[in-house]
């Protein structure tokens, strides 16, 4: 039995097959700059560095910021590209999808391949000029991009590791913003045990992860529930012939609790003072879920998330208050850690 005679009924109305020839603005648009602004997440890495290192911010470091800022950018967009490229013949299943530049013009696969080349190679020559550890962190980000859209891999269409594989982005982009201000480490100082040592701390690496798989859950559910068709929907996204609604609601409660879980470690041990962000960090979650319980919801693509004008108000105040916590000490709270611990046999 062919494909085409096993898809559901409402799959016959899908555009015909794309003729146009791409253009250079089409190219330029599979790379999708507009979703640089992503790369925001590389900040609490560069902020948590600061707080530990203490380096100057002078000229050198804000060079090596934007400098870090452009690589990321590229080695994304690189993902990016591969991204839609391999995408196309399962976008044209996606109800918004359907619409992205790889499934309605005709696209040169030398010419993406090309560009998908060039721009790693460009974010790499940047890498390497801030440090070895930023270029080692920037090959392992387009690394994860080949196993997330590549077959045989393509983790992307792997119940459960479609979501870990592609939130994994999150605490690459922290650890890329913690090593623009790490002590860059030499080519005679160089090896596993230093790379490792170099490393942001454990537990806010996974709450990163977490946190980011959380984000990715609820926009799986989102599309799950906008494709309202789980045979079309594993059409589009093959993971999807073995999700439920359930499954999807249970994996974003799992994610959710583990990131908090390992937040509330790191804080405590590397910044007291940010404990008193943690009831808002809550909200933020709570908040994004609720957005994400609604009819086509807009946690499907960040350019609607930032149409809901009140969540973006509170998520640049909450990040206001996470920088304030980091540089204001609280003597209060330090003296909290310092109590002897509470006893059952105390009085007697």
């Amino acid at each position: 039995m062919s494909q085409s005679s096993a898809l559901p009924e409402n799959v016959a109305a899908e555009p015909a097959v794309a003729t146009i020839p791409a253009g250079l603005k089409d190219y330029i648009a599979i790379a999708r700059p507009d979703n640089w602004v992503k790369n925001v997440f590389m900040m609490p890495g560069v902020l948590f560095a600061l707080l530990i290192y203490g380096p100057p911010i002078d000229a050198t470091l804000l060079t090596k910021l934007v400098m870090g800022l452009i690589s990321t950018c590229l080695v994304a967009s690189a993902n990016y590209v591969i991204n839609e490229y391999l995408d196309a013949e399962f976008d044209k299943f996606h109800p918004l999808k359907k619409q992205r530049t790889s499934v309605v013009r005709v696209v040169s696969p030398a010419l993406v391949y090309t560009e998908w080349f060039v721009l790693a190679a460009v974010g790499f020559i940047l890498a390497a000029q801030i440090s070895m550890q930023f270029l080692i962190i920037s090959v392992f980000l387009l690394f994860m991009g080949v196993m997330y859209n590549v077959r045989p891999f393509r983790t992307k269409e792997r119940v459960y590791l479609d979501v870990l594989s592609e939130s994994v982005n999150n605490p690459i982009r922290f650890a890329l913003g913690w090593f623009i201000v790490a002590p860059a480490l030499t080519v005679s100082t160089f090896n596993g045990l230093a790379f490792f040592n170099s490393l942001p701390p454990s537990s806010i690496i996974i709450a990163y992860w977490m946190g980011g798989a959380f984000l990715m859950a609820t926009k799986r559910f989102a599309e799950y529930r906008l494709i309202k068709n789980p045979e079309l929907a594993g059409l589009y996204r093959r993971s999807f012939k073995f999700y439920t609604e359930h499954s999807l609601l249970i994996s974003m409660f799992f994610y959710a609790l583990t990131s908090a879980f390992f937040l509330g470690i790191f804080l405590i041990k590397n910044r007291i003072e940010l404990l008193i962000s943690f009831p808002f960090f809550a909200l933020l979650f709570a908040w994004y879920l609720k957005i994400g319980l609604l009819e086509n919801s807009p946690v499907q693509g960040s350019e609607k998330l930032y149409t809901r004008k009140w969540f973006m108000l509170y998520v640049f105040l909450f990040c206001a208050l996470l920088v304030t916590l980091m540089f204001v000490d609280l003597p209060f709270l330090s003296n909290l850690q310092n109590n002897e611990p509470y006893s059952l046999n105390k009085g007697f």
